[in-house]
């Protein structure tokens, strides 16, 4: 059988310590994309990359069903601190010499609170962490994929369906999420001349670590509590790899993923 001399490609997930990042990270590794890890917290990194099955942070030789070696490189990395942004690129250019996709991940839903009730720096954090991060991880993939060559890659936002509707007391949040469809946007019109294609994912329900009080009842529009259906987070990440398997010739701009039965339509 011939072997396939095609280079892996390179992947950047952001906030891939847990939940949503975590679940998109092992099924591009499965999908055979090496991949660089980036979250605030090391011991979340090397725990993603113990999970699909090593021990180490590079290279990985896998006996099961995967057959080929596996490559993820954890950095941790602060998305708000340009700096962390930098080394963490740098990195990736130092170690794989071109980057191919960045599944732009990390957030964060702040404190739920009354608008009159919401301190500056609740306000601030969310800000900091779900749209200036986004912008500087997207600003420093948008520079290494217009200088490489081949020219271009792909940037997948993750929107959330906060994108489109609120949820009561979720006005930081869903401010950075509406705003990343700008951020999506921009991206879209400024890579075209350089094959770089940006799409947004906008999940709903996934079970994470964030969406831990959906099971045990949360606020609705109508004042009342109640308990939501969630889906699998790989049943999201499956998407984030098909997005990214296709030719930069074609693009999802944007998907919406969630759970069939939680209250989205009809939502308010």
């Amino acid at each position: 059988m011939a072997q396939n001399t095609q280079p892996r490609k390179v992947a950047v997930v952001t906030g891939a310590g847990s939940g949503i990042g975590r679940a998109v990270a092992h099924a591009l590794l499965d999908a055979g994309w090496q991949v660089v890890l980036a979250g605030r917290r090391a011991e979340a990194l090397e725990e993603t990359s113990r999970l699909y099955g090593q021990a180490g942070s590079t290279t990985h030789a896998d006996a099961g069903e995967r057959g080929n070696s596996v490559t993820i490189l954890p950095v941790p990395t602060d998305v708000t601190r340009p700096e962390d942004v930098d080394a963490l690129f740098a990195a990736v250019h130092d170690r794989f010499g071109r980057l191919d996709l960045l599944f732009n991940n990390a957030g964060t839903f702040g404190r739920p609170a009354p608008v009159d009730e919401l301190s500056y720096d609740d306000w601030r954090t969310v800000v900091d962490v779900n749209l200036t991060g986004s912008f500087l991880c997207a600003q420093a993939a948008f520079r290494a994929m217009k200088a490489q060559d081949p020219q271009g890659g792909r940037i997948i936002n993750n929107g959330s369906v906060s994108a489109q509707v609120p949820r009561p007391h979720s006005i930081a949040y869903t401010a950075t999420k509406h705003a990343t469809t700008g951020l999506t946007k921009s991206l879209s019109l400024d890579g075209r001349p350089y094959r770089i294609a940006c799409g947004q994912i906008d999940i709903g329900n996934a079970a994470t670590e964030m969406t831990g009080r959906m099971q045990t009842g949360i606020l609705q529009a109508n004042g009342r509590m109640a308990v939501e259906p969630v889906m699998d987070a790989a049943d999201a990440a499956r998407t984030v790899v098909h997005m990214a398997s296709l030719p930069l010739e074609a693009n999802v701009q944007f998907a919406t993923v969630l759970a069939t039965n939680m209250p989205y339509i009809g939502r308010g």
